[in-house]
């Protein structure tokens, strides 16, 4: 099925260019639906591509489809293309995008039905799709390079959607200049790679690879490379605060970054270039370090923000260090796994928020909200699914890919598996306190906004019910065998990583006695803060104002650690002094005033020489006179 492979990203790039040229002319039903269908479409090419690969892994072979386009660069032996490569890995990510990618869309035809740029905005979350599509399908990294910077060009769209609010547009250059740091690590890479390997295909870079000492500099240079990038597009420190300020743009775009596309492209590229990470065991230690950082410093900014979004964008990073903990400790297919299970349920709550800001008449600050279960009876439902997945109960998902990290951190350091817990309990009370301020209690907002009150359409909440369904079922496809299970996923991803895990001794198991305690501990440790945020939000019903937690930690979290204004004393002020003296002092009156000066300099010159020229032919045969004495002169002292 090789002809589906390009229409797959070709779909979308179609809907963005019809919408866009027909934006002020076609119907918003039109519109929607194009840019629906055109998502759609590709999801169910996604599907048989996938189940093509599947069997093919059921028949023992490898499942690997690979497509060339065309050759896009030919200088001497160096011949790169545009290529697409779909394997198991690149299989279930585009079904994650497609897949989620279609209910946003669907999503976004009833949150935006009112906003006058509706036409602008599909055709935006189309280019999205098509970049992303590109990132997961490409076989090089030159390919995979431009799907990224794609990426980070359509963010910048859709974050600063509505730039007439100076904030928001603020919130879009923050995140396109703050890509582009992590973009130079990746460009940077991209050479390195071409001028050790002579190529940029995975299928020649990963072999050759493995003639490499575990530990070489050139292999060590090239991970903490990719690693920069990755920090920069799956906001981890120090470039993270990008992500929570992302929420400027519509949810609909908030859910499309944080659960399907964009904050999972670092994670894809590290279990892609596996291999090469493997190689590289100081920086997978320090992507550990980094991830489990990232992870205890955004849940401790969670527990006290009061704009339902923050929270959940800060669960986010929080989310996504754990997935970068996996990927530290050699547990490709966990961090995998949790990306799959993290896009079904965070997904699911962006566009429960979403719903509940629609019901609030565009209120996102949680104090102000409280009863909504009887209003809006679908969104709590599916909210709660979403809070119970995330915070790693079972039988939902959360639980078996979190659940699956956890044990990996654990047999590569009780240490990092004691930070990962603590991160876990954070995560359920301020999830559960998120979800207690908002359905439970009775209403603190206005008389206004409680009579406006309402469930959203169905356009709105069928795709909240079929995330639901899957933030309930998804950990299925990988349940452990200490449960029964048989590890489906790893089994469908081990072509993926089989080279790299040729290259290292086999890693120790733990016994299903110590798995089980895991995790009874966890479980136990989640339900008691549960409680606690029951017992606080839900029963006592406080309503937290800015001083919500009182002591210095809880000021700090509230504050959000001064991140921003740390950044902003140490890197923007003094650069923005360096520009302005640069601008003022060295361009104005340095460069300019050099350049400016020679022209007046000429100028004055011109002024005082053309008195010379005054038409008064005496004058004239006087000064040819004095010059012949002159050179007379000059002639009898030379000799």
């Amino acid at each position: 099925m090789c002809e589906l492979v390009w229409l797959i990203p070709l779909l979308p790039l179609i809907g963005f260019i019809v919408n866009g040229l027909g934006r002020n002319t076609f119907s918003k039903g039109m519109i929607g639906t194009v840019g629906s269908a055109v998502v759609l479409i590709s999801f169910v090419c996604s599907c048989i591509l996938f189940f093509d690969v599947y069997q093919a892994r059921e028949a023992g072979q490898a499942g690997i489809i690979e497509q060339h386009i065309f050759d896009w660069i030919t200088v001497g032996n160096l011949k790169i293309g545009l290529s697409f490569l779909v394997d198991p890995l690149s299989a279930i990510m585009l079904l994650i995008v497609t897949g989620i990618g279609f209910l946003i869309h669907v999503y976004s035809m009833g949150y935006m039905h009112h906003d006058n740029s509706f036409g602008k905005f599909f055709a935006y979350l189309n280019l999205f799709i098509f970049f992303m599509l590109l990132l997961v399908l490409g076989s090089n990294y030159l390919v995979m390079f431009i799907g990224w910077e794609g990426l980070g060009l359509c963010s910048y769209l859709l974050i600063g959607f509505w730039y007439t609010n100076s904030s928001y547009a603020n919130a879009a250059k923050k995140a396109f200049v703050m890509n582009r740091i992590g973009d130079l690590g990746f460009l940077l890479a991209v050479f390195l790679i071409l001028g050790t390997f002579g190529s940029l295909e995975f299928s020649t870079v990963f072999p050759a690879a493995k003639n490499f000492a575990v530990g070489d500099i050139t292999v060590v240079s090239i991970t903490i490379l990719l690693f920069i990038a990755a920090t920069g597009k799956s906001a981890q420190i120090p470039l993270f605060t990008w992500l929570p300020d992302a929420m400027a743009g519509p949810t609909p775009v908030s859910a499309l970054i944080h659960a399907a596309t964009m904050v999972t492209a670092g994670i894809y590229m590290i279990a892609r270039s596996n291999v090469l990470f493997i190689l590289s065991p100081f920086t997978l230690q320090l992507i550990s370090i980094i991830a489990i950082c990232t992870a205890l410093l955004a849940a401790a900014i969670a527990l006290t923000q009061n704009d339902i979004k923050k929270v959940l964008a800060y669960s986010t990073v929080s989310q996504l260090g754990y997935m970068f903990l996996g990927l530290g400790v050699g547990v490709f297919t966990g961090a995998f796994f949790h990306v799959l299970t993290h896009a079904f349920f965070k997904a699911l709550l962006f566009l429960g928020a979403g719903s509940v800001i629609h019901g609030m008449s565009e209120e996102q600050d949680m104090r102000k909200m409280g009863g909504l279960k009887k209003a809006m009876p679908v969104t709590y439902l599916t909210m709660l699914m979403g809070t119970i997945a995330i915070a790693g109960i079972p039988p939902f998902s959360g639980f078996f890919s979190k659940d699956e990290i956890l044990a990996g951190a654990f047999a590569a350091s009780p240490v990092l598996w004691g930070f990962g817990f603590v991160g876990a309990l954070m995560t359920a009370f301020y999830m559960f306190r998120m979800l207690f301020m908002t359905f439970s209690g009775t209403f603190r907002g206005t008389e206004e906004q409680k009579h406006h009150l309402h469930e959203s359409p169905k356009s709105m909440t069928i795709p909240l019910i079929v995330l639901a369904v899957l933030s309930v079922l998804g950990g299925v496809i990988n349940l452990p065998a200490v449960l029964g299970g048989n590890h489906w996923l790893a089994d469908f991803l081990a072509p993926v990583f089989a080279e790299g895990k040729a290259l290292v001794p086999e890693t120790p198991h733990l016994e299903h006695s110590t798995e089980y305690i895991l995790m009874a501990v966890s479980v136990i440790g989640v339900l008691i803060m549960v409680a606690l945020a029951f017992n606080r939000y839900a029963k006592r019903q406080i309503t937290e104002e800015k001083n919500v937690a009182k002591g210095f930690l809880g000021n700090l979290s509230y504050n959000k650690f001064y991140v921003d204004e740390i950044y902003d004393n140490i890197i923007v002020r003094p650069i923005n002094w360096l520009s302005t003296f640069f601008g003022n002092i060295v361009d104005q009156k340095g460069i300019d005033g050099v350049v400016n000066g020679v022209g007046k300099a000429t100028f004055d010159t011109g002024k005082v020489l053309r008195l010379l020229q005054n038409g008064n032919v005496g004058f004239y045969l006087l000064m040819m006179v004095i010059g012949v004495i002159a050179i007379f002169i000059y002639g009898l002292l030379s000799l």
